[in-house]
């Protein structure tokens, strides 16, 4: 087991007036955060000031780009070309490196959102213009993928450095995707809950699945999502847990 890993969230999920989880409350526990870009939620202003709040705590700052989605939060599927949606997250990662920049803040990294990381866990083709994504705009961005799956070979291949995520609040499938979230049990709402099954897949690198299928896997990094009401309570408690069990909570790159 590495004796340091790093927990992230996603952040700045909000629009114009509506804001949605404490991402105040989560940037004193992260040590990354996943900005959303525009796209399924987010914009200007709640970029630069989300990238303002992650520099002030030092807390890393990832670009969080979706689907064009703000009715369905990016959790809905839309047939794409893989061109479009190359083009789609560069235009995102960009929107998000300006917002950073006029924070005094850069991003370190790229984490695809909702069904476009489903889609790119399952498509090989989906996969590549992810990566060819972030290649494009910056060689020396980190990918954040799900381990074992089409995005990470398609990371490794375009030669991105990778971090590897597994998730706090989500149940596997068999094929080490995620169980989709409209079956029932396959969001977890128990912080302490989650907490057990963190420390166990970080102390025996691998992921269970809701069959009792153990996966072994590289973990580099936690995922709370930000959108789950128990997130802050979840965080903390992971944190805590991670802590005593001998880990050091760092961001995995130099906010």
């Amino acid at each position: 087991m590495s004796a340091r890993i790093d927990l992230n969230a996603d952040l700045g999920e909000g629009f114009g007036a509506w804001r949605m989880g404490d991402d105040a409350g989560l940037l004193d526990i992260v040590t990354s955060a996943n900005v959303a870009c525009g796209f399924h939620a987010g914009d200007p202003d709640i970029m630069v000031e989300t990238a303002a709040a992650a520099r002030a705590r030092g807390v890393a700052i990832g670009a969080h780009p979706g689907f064009l989605d703000l009715r369905g939060f990016g959790r809905m599927r839309i047939q794409e070309s893989p061109r479009r949606i190359e083009r789609d997250i560069a235009y995102q990662i960009g929107a998000l490196q300006a917002c950073a920049a006029l924070a005094g803040a850069r991003v370190t990294h790229v984490k695809a959102h909702g069904a476009l990381a489903n889609l790119s866990n399952e498509d090989e083709a989906v996969a590549e213009a992810l990566a060819r994504a972030v290649a494009g705009v910056d060689r020396s961005l980190v990918l954040m993928v799900m381990p074992g799956l089409p995005a990470e070979r398609a990371g490794e291949r375009a030669g991105l450095r990778l971090i590897r995520e597994v998730y706090a609040d989500r149940v596997y499938a068999a094929d080490g995707t995620l169980m989709p979230r409209a079956m029932p049990g396959s969001v977890i709402h128990d912080a302490d809950e989650a907490a057990r099954r963190v420390v166990r897949m970080v102390e025996e690198g691998a992921v269970f699945t809701g069959d009792g299928q153990k996966i072994s896997v590289a973990i580099d990094t936690v995922c709370v999502h930000g959108d789950n009401p128990a997130a802050l309570t979840m965080a903390r408690a992971v944190r805590t847990k991670l802590e005593a069990a001998g880990l050091s909570i760092r961001p995995f790159a130099e906010p």
